[in-house]
């Protein structure tokens, strides 16, 4: 960045790169809409008026809002590389992103976030990072890695990390475990945010988990949850994801006295959300559409976390800020025509207009290392009674609930006429050759099996089924694929989506990522699955850090109690 040129555009006494000209300019700072011109130089706002420049464009009386930014997301979730993450964000407005590469980093721990880091550089919009918290996220499950405070405090003070990332330990938290205190001290020592992770958390509990110093929440489920940490401090982040959606429920929270503290985010967003819907810009339609001042929900995407990040050059439409703009014909609508980035036109009628990079080179071998190639599905009969999973539809919270099990020649088994099915998690990292099982209701599978390693947070194979052949002919086509998702009908691979990079991500377009995912869907829908999307709420059945109930590779996890607890509960 040259200031001294930027100073001197700012005074007209050279002139600017480009001046936007016929703008209907959207300030965050005073809440007004203004009409007239942005002029950009060496990709940073020089001034709003009339200025010389070497190239003039005019929005013909479209409203030009500041680069949307995504609080937070885990780029892995749209399974595809950070270079077709951003050809598909940034024609929805989002010029930056403030990724969570804990999905990555559960698998190949250091060297996941470094291959993350180098992704994000050369890229057209502004990329930044939390770093992991919780790898694994607890000890009741297996992860490819373990990142200490020593691992992470190297990375501390790449320019690229904002702070240290959501700290789904809050039980590690509110007991002053060492290694988790570690961690937060490290973030602090370098003046850097602690994300917070907390959902349901409340009163004496809560008060502790702040008191560590974390300062944002993006799980909260109510308005009266979201209101209590409000109050006490917390700024938060408001979550329209593809498996959580919380906008209906927390937009209440959102008035002339708390807007300031609040933020939107996407979280984990599947392939076919970002194409169909949007990311931060489908947020922005929801909110206005529910009621919310324009340029309020306009605010929560750009100025909040620019200040609460400290990206103090982001944000908004003002001197000295990069010239991040979203083009937009109507702010109800927020139809976007155009986005720019540093000044240069990236997207245009909902297309990227940078090359395209193509197919990167496949991820990283050795992402599969399976202990057992013919693992057993078996749950012998214990009892009558099963703890069992239950899904919860448009949340990733489930309900822990205790049936009666179908007994069968001495072992439990599925019982679809019930919708009651075999979960199975199978380690894939060390080759230990753990393999959790359960039951889990909500899919409504009639017969064959689903499979991915997409599975937060350690990503381990997990797989829902009627029978074992199924299930074990769902898992096999995940570990020969080096990692992917599956379905399996009569013991044969139905549809299949390769992840080749660290089984998460694939090198392919956003957009033929999703076709196959349509085609798995399609394939479980044949099934007898009523689910939209299976793979996304299979991908949460793992992550014993939601209550109530989860599985992992090592058994049944109940949250609520912090504990492991056997599948038969008589």
């Amino acid at each position: 960045m040259d200031i001294s040129g930027l100073i001197a555009a700012a005074r007209a006494a050279v002139p600017a790169d480009l001046l936007i000209t016929d703008a209907r300019i959207v300030n965050v700072f005073s809440g007004r809409i203004t009409k007239g011109s942005i002029a950009i130089k060496d990709g940073y706002i020089a001034g709003i008026g009339d200025y010389p420049a070497l190239q003039t464009v005019s929005v013909n009386n479209a409203y030009v809002c500041p680069g949307l930014i995504d609080a937070h997301v885990h780029i892995e979730s749209a399974m595809t590389s950070v270079s077709q993450f951003v050809r598909a964000v940034l024609p929805h407005g989002v010029t930056t992103v403030v990724a969570d590469p804990h999905e990555i980093a559960n698998v190949m721990g250091t060297d996941g976030i470094a291959y993350m880091l180098a992704a994000a550089e050369k890229q057209p919009m502004n990329i930044y990072f939390t770093l992991p918290s919780c790898v694994p996220a607890t000890n009741m499950e297996t992860a490819g890695a373990v990142l200490d405070a020593r691992s992470l405090m190297p990375l501390l003070s790449h320019p690229r990390v904002l702070g240290l990332g959501e700290m789904m330990n809050f039980p590690g938290v509110i007991n002053a475990d060492a290694g988790v205190l570690e961690k937060i001290r490290a973030a602090a020592d370098h003046h850097k945010s602690v994300e917070g992770h907390a959902p349901g958390l409340s009163g004496k509990d809560l008060a502790a988990y702040l008191a560590a110093g974390i300062t944002s929440d993006h799980e909260c489920v109510s308005a009266a949850e979201a209101m209590e940490k409000l109050s006490l401090g917390m700024h938060i982040m408001i979550r329209e994801a593809t498996g959580a959606k919380n906008l209906d429920d927390l937009l209440p929270i959102v008035n002339d006295k708390t807007a300031g503290r609040i933020m939107w985010c996407t979280d984990d967003r599947h392939p076919q959300d970002l194409l169909n819907q949007g990311s931060i810009d489908y947020i922005i339609r929801r909110a206005v559409g529910r009621g919310l001042d324009p340029v309020t929900a306009v605010s929560l995407a750009t100025i909040n976390p620019a200040a609460y990040f400290g990206l103090h050059r982001l944000g908004a439409i003002a001197p000295g800020r990069r010239a991040d703009l979203v083009v937009v014909q109507d702010l109800q609508r927020f139809d976007i025509s155009s986005v720019y980035c540093a000044g240069i036109l990236a997207a245009e009628n909902g297309e990227a207009v940078f090359p395209d990079p193509g197919a990167e080179p496949g991820g990283y071998p050795g992402s599969m290392n399976v202990g057992n190639s013919d693992p057993d599905f078996a749950i012998p009969a214990r009892g009558r009674r099963v703890r069992v999973i239950g899904l919860c539809p448009g949340q990733i919270t489930t309900q822990g609930r205790i049936l009666e099990a179908r007994i069968k020649d001495g072992h439990a088994v599925s019982d679809p006429g019930r919708d009651l099915i075999k979960l199975a998690v199978v380690e894939r990292h060390k080759a230990t050759g753990n393999i959790g099982l359960s039951f889990v209701t909500g899919f409504g599978l009639r017969s064959g099996a689903i499979a991915g390693s997409v599975a937060h947070d350690s990503h381990n194979i997990i797989a829902a089924g009627v029978d074992d052949e199924d299930i074990c002919a769902a898992v096999r086509a995940v570990i020969d694929m080096g990692g992917g998702l599956a379905v399996a009908a009569d013991q044969k691979t139905a549809a299949s989506l390769a992840l080749p990079i660290a089984g998460l991500m694939s090198d392919q377009a956003l957009s033929a990522v999703q076709d196959k995912i349509e085609n798995l869907n399609q394939a479980a829908a044949d099934l007898g699955c009523a689910m939209a999307d299976p793979f996304m709420a299979l991908s949460f059945l793992a992550l014993p850090v939601i209550p109530e109930l989860r599985l992992t590779d090592k058994g049944l996890v109940d949250v609520v109690q912090f504990a492991r607890v056997p599948v038969f509960a008589d």
